[in-house]
């Protein structure tokens, strides 16, 4: 992580293809390795969270190699009865893959670092104990033993996506029919139809009702090759430097995905350089950059229900807000919302990356509309998501030095 780049400001231009989803990596190699048999998926994105998942499956009992630019991935025959599961950084390793262990019955402890010990997995400790689990702790690392059983769960929708996906990964393998009652509006549901879109492709089937989900038991995800798509999140750093006046032509696009993040389009081609209001509570990964199109954008821009962001990588309202004033922004923080009133340049200075992977990529961004050279400290974070960042945008035409502490 101990790496620092000074950027001089530069606008861009070249073609670009973004990395691949990490949300459908994530999703497509935990469904492999719970199907019977061998799966095939190229274009994983290799970063540290995939790696993190990837450990894991591999100590459950699934093989996965690289052949190329294909995984191959063998799945679990047998699971292991007893693991030790590093989730690194990674939230949705830690949400997605208690339920997967707890399902296989496996006795398991989930290490991490960073600020992954103090997200919160309230929900399952009041939900899995409940059917059939022991959590030995309550902080990490998390210990849990017993095995999942089928029945209702109950989680509210306002906390995190990744606790439902979690859950739908694992209720098909269980004796018996399940139900997730969803207790308030769902934010990030994109994410939910992402996960229910990869597991029907590996054979399994999950039916929406008109408060949660149900899960028939004794499913059997079966064998698939697939692709995995490119990662519109990654894509909209890009997106919001073209809006900010570089010419950047962005290659691979699934102009039908499922990732909510392809908002970023419509709301750059709706506001045309002018302010506009968006509802994040869909679209939370989008916050960071969006709060870079707005600092540039003419007028007041309102960016709403997005508070859940404060318990991310870091408290990312208070650390975007923070970070770009320093360099000349008007950015006003409140409770569950940001307010930024646009300015037509920064002036440049030294930031930190607060150890935050989309903080280094937007303040980058920011870098190609400001009058100074700008220095971000702890850059390397990106490695958890887009390790190859920096030189990407250095092919671009980017004006970086990358200091390596």
């Amino acid at each position: 992580m101990g790496q620092t780049v000074v950027i001089d400001p530069s606008l861009l231009s070249g073609k670009i293809t973004v990395p691949p989803s990490k949300s459908i990596s994530h999703r497509a190699l935990i469904c492999a390795a719970l199907a019977k048999g061998r799966s095939e998926i190229t274009n994983i994105l290799d970063c540290d969270d995939t790696k993190a998942t990837i450990g894991i499956l591999k100590s459950l009992g699934a093989k996965i190699c690289k052949e190329g630019s294909v995984t191959v991935i063998e799945g679990i025959q047998k699971a292991n009865r007893e693991i030790t599961a590093d989730c690194f950084e990674s939230g949705s390793t830690l949400r997605f893959l208690i339920p997967v262990a707890a399902a296989l019955g496996c006795s398991a402890e989930f290490q991490g670092k960073g600020k992954l010990p103090e997200r919160p997995i309230t929900p399952y400790f009041t939900e899995l104990t409940g059917n059939g689990i022991i959590f030995e702790t309550e902080t990490m690392p998390y210990r849990i033993k017993g095995k999942l059983k089928a029945g209702e769960y109950r989680l509210a929708g306002d906390i995190s996506s990744q606790f439902i996906s979690g859950l739908l990964f694992a209720l098909p393998l269980l004796d018996g029919k399940s139900s997730i009652v969803i207790t308030s509006p769902l934010q990030s549901k994109p994410y939910v139809d992402i996960t229910i879109a990869e597991m029907k492709k590996f054979g399994v089937e999950v039916t929406e009702t008109e408060n949660g989900y149900t899960v028939e038991g004794n499913q059997c995800y079966r064998p698939f090759n697939t692709v995995i798509e490119s990662d519109m999140s990654q894509a909209a750093f890009f997106a919001v430097a073209n809006a900010l006046g570089s010419e950047i032509e962005i290659e691979g696009l699934n102009p039908h995905s499922l990732q909510g993040d392809r908002a970023i389009m419509d709301i750059i081609s709706q506001s045309r350089g002018n302010s506009f209001k968006v509802n994040a509570s869909q679209i939370p990964d989008l916050v960071p950059i969006l709060t870079v199109l707005a600092a540039f954008s003419k007028g007041t821009s309102y960016i709403t229900d997005c508070g859940r962001l404060r318990l991310k990588e870091s408290d990312r309202l208070a650390v975007i807000t923070k970070e770009l004033n320093k360099l000349g922004a008007e950015v006003h923080e409140y409770r569950d919302s940001l307010v930024i009133d646009g300015v037509e340049y920064i002036h440049g200075g030294t930031c930190d990356s607060n150890n935050d992977h989309r903080i280094p990529m937007s303040l980058a961004v920011a870098s190609t509309r400001s009058t100074g050279s700008i220095t971000i400290e702890d850059a390397g974070c990106v490695a958890k998501s887009y390790p190859d960042f920096f030189e990407d945008f250095r092919a671009l035409g980017g004006k970086i030095n990358v200091i390596n502490n």
